[in-house]
């Protein structure tokens, strides 16, 4: 038996059967409104006058700007970065070389891998040791505990994740920079699998770093990615991944006169990238405007539906039960004897978007996302384990 036709447009093209927002942000005026700012920035680029410049800074300022406010960090501590793994580049690439050499970078092992790929490189060439915290032999994540047990006076650095991106555990951020602050550790942050959804701000508690992108529940394009660095750090940190942008004025061009810029525009380097700022900076307008509490309790209360539904159908949680310490996925594991590719895809053919990591479903509701698109995404999941 397969799995029944859609039964309706909009489960679709309307984005009911939705669960990727843990991969790429869905919301009804996306498409027009990343146009919008795309078709701006075409327009302005193209115009054959001498406005094209100070209007793209202008674009790419704004975008700093809504970043600004969505995570509370201080003017002239936020810039632009590809994506989180540059960003992290670009932060230990600027730290003191004595501040790092024989002492240990704290990470957990269910940290997003692409870091952890990036700091294991780093280690040998800046000298400090990679200690990475363990997940507990059949656990879905590590705890708050285990991190802690390891982490005393020789750490360094400490990097959080905010939500895990396999699991969906939320960490306890306020315990984890408290304890920084005891042992003198520099403590960041990667908040890509929350920011837009849950609040985060980076003065409560008061965090080192930050790190993100705007793909996910922010809705964002590709390479709209964000380093943010505390204000009193900005003065130790001397980029190595540096430019002309990397001055307090650009067009001082003396070779043997380089200084860099006061605030977080010293992590900038050669000729900023405009247009993902451009594509995002409008939906970063939209999400400022949405209700977003009533945003979290939807998700919320879908996310409910679908644990009680994996319950229904013995279908073990990876995630968190308990709310507050989930992010905004959920996710499943199924049996191990199941092809999961076989299973999305038959998802997929009924409009009901999901992935898989190794045998866990990763479901994350989202603005488009309803109860229907729930229910059938369940009805054709059970159609899809008992009828392989």
């Amino acid at each position: 038996m397969t799995a029944g036709p859609v039964d309706s447009e909009t489960l679709l093209k309307g984005g009911a059967g939705y669960f990727l927002y843990h991969s790429i942000g869905m919301f009804r005026d996306k498409a027009r409104l990343i146009q919008q700012g795309l078709s701006e920035y075409t327009n302005l680029w193209s115009k054959p006058d001498d406005s094209q410049w100070p209007q793209a800074l202008a674009i790419r300022q704004k975008f700093i700007d809504r970043w600004r406010a969505l995570i509370h960090a201080d003017a002239g501590t936020l810039t632009t970065s590809d994506n989180v793994t540059t960003a992290l580049y670009s932060l230990f690439g600027s730290l003191p070389a004595a501040m790092l050499k024989g002492r240990r970078v704290l990470v957990a092992a269910d940290c997003f891998p692409s870091l952890h790929f990036l700091l294991a490189g780093l280690a040998q060439r800046c000298g400090f040791i990679l200690d990475t915290v363990p997940l507990r032999p059949g656990e879905a994540w590590v705890r708050d505990e285990d991190f802690l047990s390891q982490w005393n006076g020789d750490v360094a650095v400490a990097l959080l994740t905010q939500c895990t991106s396999t699991a969906s555990y939320r960490s306890d951020i306020a315990s984890l920079v408290a304890h920084a602050r005891s042992v003198g550790s520099l403590v960041g942050v990667d908040i890509t699998q929350g920011v837009g959804l849950l609040p985060f701000d980076v003065r409560a508690p008061e965090v080192d770093f930050t790190v993100s992108t705007s793909l996910k529940w922010l809705g964002g394009t590709s390479g709209a990615g964000i380093l943010h660095v505390r204000s009193g750090l900005l003065s130790q940190c001397s980029p190595e991944l540096r430019g002309w942008f990397s001055q307090e004025n650009p067009f001082s061009w003396a070779l043997d006169a380089f200084e860099y810029a006061s605030d977080a525009r010293r992590f900038d380097h050669g000729t900023p990238s405009i247009v993902a700022c451009a594509g995002t900076l409008p939906v970063l307008e939209w999400h400022a405007q949405q209700n977003q509490s009533e945003r979290l309790a939807h998700n919320r209360r879908l996310a409910s539906k679908i644990i009680a539904a994996a319950d229904a159908m013995g279908l073990p949680l990876v995630s968190p039960r308990e709310e507050g310490r989930r992010g905004g996925s959920v996710m499943i594991r199924l049996p191990a004897s199941v092809d999961t590719r076989e299973v999305i895809g038959r998802l997929r053919a009924t409009g009901v978007y999901a992935d898989c990591r190794g045998s866990t479903l990763r479901l994350s509701p989202g603005d488009l996302t309803t109860d229907a698109g729930v229910d059938r995404l369940f009805t054709n999941l059970r159609l899809a384990l008992t009828n392989p």
